[in-house]
């Protein structure tokens, strides 16, 4: 049966959090269904990912167990098959029109089964589970397929794979094979579990065109330790690519009659837009919202071009404007708008209306007034919460009343922040004017991802763009006009060749540079291109056939979400009947799995949708541990605890605030504890009780004697190598604005910091390597990683294992970063949790600087003179460092280096 293919989707995710069992959770008893053999095959060609997840399980208990399949794939990926083979029976998964499953389904729900088996989780991931009870001895295969088109976001494609099998698996094994004609430009590889001694399991193969990425560890590598039986394959495996472009009408490939073609220009230059940012300022935003926006708006307005004009609305009730009228992107007006949205603070309503139609108007007006360069962009950024409030409320005549204000001049992006805000609306509100709509999530790394976005957007190259092909030669091509082309992105055009079409294909690409029009031309020789989709090895039958198949399907459900009710129809018939005749899971369609007899019927698995998710999920790759055994469904307890003991695990001394409410107390706090009302458990809960502060005061004067100030950490540990003195400790006195802490142009590396004098203790700490373009920021909160404008977050302690062109990054456990490559300094940077906590930074290898390298810590590498030690007090003397004099002391100092808490060393310490 043919399977169509996926379109523009972000990248490979699958999570094996795969097969979890066992009345009890000890880890011999979760082992009853042992996973003996897990396959992960990932092929992608041209672009288009086919993966298979193979899982084989055996039951080596003496009862009956359940398996649970659980994995995630990302959110634009359509499931294609599934299936079980239970003692040699297939149970298959079929797939249906979504009204023919939905008996199955509400007569499931109305059994109390859980008969969704598909949901979304986290950013880009949904959750695919299935459970199946197997007999003792008895062996199961699942296996789950699933097709994407990888989407180019801001220079890279991107195949994410999240491993969880939750035990040591005799056969684990991942292949993912990439095959792209134009030829691979750049492959990195990046995982959150891979640590140097499991990086042998991981080989990487590279030729012109192709790749080959396999991670085969053995049962010894899995382990945490020999000791324990615990796996530490647990989390991501990423790989990242790009492929050659020119400055050319793009690359036209052909397998089976269907052709695709990419086109993403290179060399162009970038064209002036006129940008107005719509802020919501409502009280809901209140608190971290507010404050992110504020963060990300003013490092966007630092990225703004000076060629670039822009403007700032914030609304709540009423809508505000900066400036009367759209303002050039000079460093003084950029600075004033710094200023203003700084001032930005969250109270009142919603009136999305009201600031969308003052947006449209600033840009009206500068029209009518000449004063959009010829040739340029327009875009409005709407960012809000939540739905509108005040002044116009009903959605669709907002839709209605900013579509015929807009009447198709300017292009709206919308962000909705978190998810009380509705998405439907949004998604509408942008398809509509040209744009698109895109969740922020609420997190610790929300100023980021506007930002990100943002750099998505920030580069218009090319408007008003059209695809020419004979139309005696191809049929039944997909969208083939677009309004804007962005740098870093990528523009996909598939269909089919007629019968007897030609022997070269010719395309004509068509489009708008600033006040010029451009044509680009290219052609491809047909039996050349079918020729170079031959290999087995890296191809699957038909690719480009389900490739076209799955654009079409994504084209058109965007189309049905800004059609008429007359036009829906058409388009929800054409794209059901591609999705069944492809066997795609659609929002349209459903898979039935049949099981077998005498089990839970048959269950359905849809497609879930972006607006239907409007609470936070469960955080993905949670493992879901069922105390259960077959029959008998039993609940376990957790979370009990006293007051006294919850305190005692606080540590420490002085004056602490805690809020305990809601806190479950087990002790006798009074009448206020005696009259709340107990649980259905029979404990009580009171939820008002606070302990707003406790007090503990020093002893009088006298009684004991004082404490010696603890040891502390230094600001920085210098290694120097071939000096008399091993190691110099710096501690940073006098500090003001972002210090230039290293740099060596020999090296390509640049170290800077900000040290915050009332903290002690760096605020951030950025290692820039300019050779590669990349740039690493360090906070207390995160550490982010910049490369051609694109942002990766990595918290402090969650393992990472990244190895790109030129530069290898590594953290383990104990949140310790490094940054290597051969013939250079190793810099490391570390969130230190011990005696004067805060940010470090490390060096390694620190003789491979160069004579070249300065600034503040790097003037130590420098000619060093030692004057030996003072007469009167060997713990002093005198370093002289580029003629400069600096008294040292010699000291006790906590070694950061060391886990935490350190240990004690004595170290020569300056002050600066």
């Amino acid at each position: 049966m043919n399977t169509p293919a996926p379109a523009c989707a972000c990248g490979i995710v699958l999570v094996l959090l795969s097969l979890l069992t066992g009345p009890q959770t000890t880890t011999a008893q979760k082992n009853d269904i042992d996973i003996y053999s897990l396959i992960v095959d990932s092929k992608v060609s041209s672009r288009f990912a086919h993966t298979v997840i193979t899982s084989r399980v055996v039951n080596r208990a003496d009862t009956m167990q359940e398996a649970t399949f659980q994995m995630e794939l990302p959110k634009k990926a359509f499931i294609t098959n599934f299936s079980m083979i239970i003692d040699g029976v297939t149970y298959p998964g079929n797939i249906k029109e979504k009204a023919a499953a939905q008996q199955q389904y509400s007569e499931a729900v109305a059994r109390g089964e859980s008969a969704g088996l598909v949901k979304a989780t986290g950013r880009k991931m949904e959750q695919f589970q299935v459970s199946v009870s197997v007999a003792p001895a008895a062996k199961v295969t699942f296996e789950l397929v699933y097709e994407e088109l990888l989407k180019r976001h801001l220079g890279l494609y991107e195949l994410l794979l999240k491993v969880r099998p939750q035990q040591l698996v005799k056969h684990l094994q991942m292949d993912i094979h990439i095959f792209e004609p134009q030829g691979i430009s750049f492959l990195e590889t990046e995982s959150t579990f891979l640590t140097n001694e499991l990086a042998d399991a991981l080989t990487v193969s590279q030729n012109k065109t192709k790749a080959h990425i396999r991670f085969k560890p053995t049962l010894s590598q899995q382990q945490k330790s020999p000791e324990q039986q615990d796996t530490v394959v647990d989390g991501n495996f990423i790989i990242r690519y790009d492929v050659n472009r020119t400055l050319s009408g793009g690359s036209i490939q052909i397998e089976n009659g269907y052709f695709v073609h990419y086109f993403a220009p290179e060399g162009l230059p970038t064209i002036p837009k006129n940008v107005i940012f719509v802020i919501d300022k409502s009280g809901s935003m209140q608190g971290k919202k507010i404050q992110q926006t504020r963060e990300a708006l003013i490092k966007i307005l630092d990225d703004l071009s000076p060629k670039d004009q822009f403007n700032l609305v914030s609304f709540s009730g009423e809508a505000t404007q900066w400036m009367p009228s759209l303002m050039p992107a000079s460093a003084e007006n950029v600075e004033k708008a710094r200023s203003y949205a700084s001032g930005i603070w969250a109270q009142g309503g919603t009136n999305i209306n009201g600031a969308m139609l003052m947006a449209v108007q600033l840009l009206d007006k500068a029209n009518q007034e000449e004063l959009l360069p010829f040739g340029s962009v327009s875009l409005i950024i709407l960012l809000t919460d939540g739905d509108p409030t005040v002044g116009e409320t009903n959605p669709k005549n907002i839709q209605k009343n900013v579509q015929d204000a807009i009447d198709g001049q300017y292009s709206l992006f919308c962000l909705g922040f978190g998810f009380d805000v509705s998405y439907a609306f949004l998604e509408k509100l942008a398809l509509d004017n040209g744009g698109l709509a895109r969740r922020i999530y609420e997190d610790s790394d929300s100023a980021l991802q506007l930002q990100d976005f943002y750099q998505e957007v920030a580069n218009p190259l090319l408007t008003a763009v059209a695809f020419e092909y004979p139309s005696n030669t191809v049929e039944e091509v997909t969208q083939d006009n677009f309004q804007l082309l962005f740098k870093g992105s990528e523009m996909v055009v598939a269909g089919k060749l007629r019968d007897q079409g030609p022997d070269v294909l010719t395309a004509k690409v068509n489009g708008h540079l600033l006040m010029q029009n451009i044509t680009f031309q290219t052609e491809a020789k047909v039996a050349e291109q079918e020729k170079e989709f031959q290999s087995p090895k890296y191809i699957f039958h038909n690719f480009m056939e389900r490739l076209w198949a799955y654009l079409t399907i994504q084209q058109l459900l965007e189309k049905i979400v800004s059609a008429s009710d007359a036009e829906k129809q058409a388009l929800e018939t054409r794209a059901l009947g591609l999705s069944l005749n492809y066997s795609f899971v659609t929002p349209l369609t459903s898979m039935v799995i049949t099981k077998p007899e005498g089990q839970e019927e048959s269950q359905v698995a849809e497609k879930p949708v972006e607006n239907e998710n409007r609470h936070r999920d469960i955080p993905s790759g949670h493992a879901v541990l069922r105390s259960q055994a077959m029959g008998n469904r039993k609940f376990r307890k957790t979370g009990s605890g006293s007051a006294d003991s919850w305190l005692a695990n606080r540590g420490g001394f002085g004056r602490q605030v805690y809020d305990m409410s809601p806190v479950l107390m087990g002790a006798d706090f009074g009448p206020s504890l005696e009259s709340a009302p107990a649980g259905p458990d029979g404990v009580f809960y009171d939820m008002d009780l606070r302990i707003t502060e406790i007090t503990m005061t020093a002893p009088p004067p006298g009684t004991s004697p004082a404490v010696p100030a603890p040891i502390q950490a230094p600001s920085v540990i210098l290694p120097l190598p071939g000096q008399s003195v091993d190691q110099l400790c710096v501690d940073i006195k006098h500090s003001q604005g972002p210090m230039n802490l290293l740099s060596d142009p020999d090296q390509g590396v640049e170290v800077t910091g900000q040290y915050e004098m009332e903290k002690a203790q760096f605020s951030w700490i950025e290692v820039t390597f300019k050779n590669l373009q990349l740039q690493v920021r360090a906070s207390p909160e995160h550490v982010v990683v910049t490369r051609n404008r694109r942002n990766s977050v990595y918290k402090w302690k969650e393992t990472l294992f990244s190895v790109m062109p030129g530069l290898k990054m590594t953290m383990d456990e104990a949140g310790l970063l490094l940054l290597s490559s051969p013939d250079r300094v190793t810099i490391g940077l570390l969130f230190w949790d011990g005696p004067g906590q805060g940010l470090r930074l490390l060096l390694r290898d620190t003789d491979r600087f160069s004579s070249h390298v300065s600034g503040t810590l790097g003037q130590f590498y420098q000619d060093l003179l030692w004057e030996p030690p003072a007469a009167d007090d060997d713990s002093k003397r005198t370093l002289s460092v580029q003629g400069h004099d600096h008294s040292a002391t010699r000291e006790l100092k906590l070694d950061y280096q060391e886990k935490a808490p350190g240990t004690e060393i004595s170290c020569w310490s300056v002050e600066l």
